[in-house]
């Protein structure tokens, strides 16, 4: 048994998906043909031997009515051709009361127990004595005796006989129409998937995900299931090019940003292999620098990792308490730009959230950083926690119109900031990291001038941008 499902197993295997349904199709309508042939041959052949059985009936009941006293013997001795007069003859119960005369049809000893009441009358197929077809009917005539009337069955053999030549023909055509719709239903119903595997093969192939399956013209609410699966892989694949164009340009941007650093260290480290050539001053210059560039290079890595990651890592979550993390970040803050006062207000002290300290912290810290790279010397930055929301907002030049789109891409840097340290990544993290704790992080133009950053906790809605990291 096993043998045989692995060997059912090994063929759907190997047989195409559209010869598989073509032959379930086939076989399906095939099997519902031969079973209407089938039926009717039966209903055929049940109404030919019906209507002979009641003109046996008749036949029967006309000769009790005009031979009721008869004695055993034969009554007539010509068997009609579905038609009465029929042959007939009356048999004993008693072998021994039998007439000297040999009886014109078969007796045998269910006729002898019909005669003596033992048995119900019977409908039988016999065939007489010069080999012709008949029907048979055998009944109770009177106390112990039974009649016996037959009726020649050519006619309704050679009826079923036709029909059943006929409903094979039919049965026959059927099966060849079921084979043929069946390779129609099968090529039609599976078009759009035989369009979906020449596209997932032609991506695999060339590795181009530009490609799309084309859809049937029509409402998208009256799609079948067939072309919501290639509507559904065409989404698909948008999605899959939009991450390999993300992943692409990430790429490019990372070398790009790179380069730089990665020289400027490489020639500091050429300076300092021939530090017999320099002065003291000079050397102590060409590793300061070489120890910034360091640092730089080694932040750049680890914010292109966290960039690349795109998600937080669910076993470390927790319920933030915002305030205290909030004030712990701003004195950092502090420490690191000294010039900038912030202006911490923390009305909304019970507001928490469910993500990474760490990672919420960097996310405080980045706006922090941008607020206090753009503010002047002296200006405040003001910091507020309020009914779920989080603004951060400086006094600097604010955001030029045609920077706000963009803002949040990764290596973005408006005109304003290209003479600034930063790689740009600083806000394309800080949105990252509130998109993966549900918060949402936009950016608009102060009332007043300068940039208002504000983070929506719980998925606020809102778009817009800001200025560079």
């Amino acid at each position: 048994m096993s043998s045989r499902r692995r060997l059912g197993a090994r063929w759907r295997r190997h047989r195409p998906l559209r010869t598989r349904l073509a032959m379930a199709a086939s076989a399906a309508v095939a099997l519902v043909a031969v079973g209407v042939c089938t039926a009717a041959f039966f209903v055929i052949r049940y109404e030919l031997y019906h209507q002979l059985d009641l003109n046996l009936t008749q036949s029967a009941t006309l000769t009790i009515q005009q031979h009721r006293d008869t004695a055993p013997g034969v009554l007539a001795g010509e068997c009609r051709f579905l038609s009465a007069p029929a042959c007939a003859q009356v048999v004993p119960a008693d072998p021994a009361k039998d007439p000297s005369r040999p009886y014109l049809l078969p007796v045998s000893p269910p006729v002898r127990a019909v005669a003596s009441g033992a048995r119900n009358g019977y409908f039988t197929n016999i065939t007489l004595a010069d080999g012709k077809p008949a029907r048979m009917l055998t009944t109770p005539f009177g106390g112990d005796k039974a009649l016996q009337v037959a009726l020649r069955s050519d006619a309704v053999r050679k009826g079923v006989g036709q029909a059943a030549g006929l409903l094979s023909g039919v049965g026959a055509a059927g099966v060849l129409l079921a084979a043929a719709l069946g390779y129609w239903v099968s090529r039609t119903g599976l078009a759009p998937v035989a369009r979906l595997t020449a596209t997932a093969e032609h991506i695999a192939a060339t590795r181009d995900p530009s490609h799309r399956i084309e859809l049937p013209p029509g409402p998208s609410d009256k799609e079948d299931e067939v072309t919501r699966l290639a509507a559904s892989f065409n989404t698909m694949l948008g999605e899959l090019e939009q991450s390999v164009t993300a992943q692409r340009r990430l790429v490019a941007d990372a070398s790009h940003e790179l380069r730089t650093p990665l020289t400027a260290l490489r020639t500091n480290a050429e300076l300092l292999a021939r530090a017999d050539r320099l002065t003291p001053a000079q050397r102590d210059r060409a590793s300061a620098a070489l120890g910034r560039q360091i640092r730089e290079v080694s932040v750049l890595v680890n914010d292109l990792i966290d960039l690349a990651r795109d998600q937080e890592p669910t076993p470390l979550l927790e319920e933030v308490r915002l305030a205290p993390l909030l004030a712990h970040t701003v004195d950092t803050a502090r420490t690191h730009w000294p010039a900038t006062p912030f202006q911490l207000d923390l009305s909304d002290a019970s507001a928490t959230l469910p993500g990474v300290p760490a990672r919420l912290a960097r996310l405080i810290s980045n706006l922090l950083d941008n607020a206090a790279k753009f503010s002047p010397p002296g200006a405040p930055v003001e910091v507020v926690l309020l009914a779920g929301e989080l603004t951060v907002r400086d006094h600097g030049p604010g955001i030029a119109p045609a920077d706000l789109p963009h803002v949040f891409d990764r290596f973005y840097r408006a005109e304003q900031a290209r003479a600034l340290p930063g790689s740009g990544l600083g806000l394309a993290m800080a949105r990252q990291i509130a998109r993966a704790h549900g918060a949402d992080l936009t950016a608009h133009q102060a009332p007043g001038g300068g940039a208002l950053f504000r983070l929506t906790l719980g998925g606020g809605g809102g778009g817009g941008g800001g200025q560079p990291a």
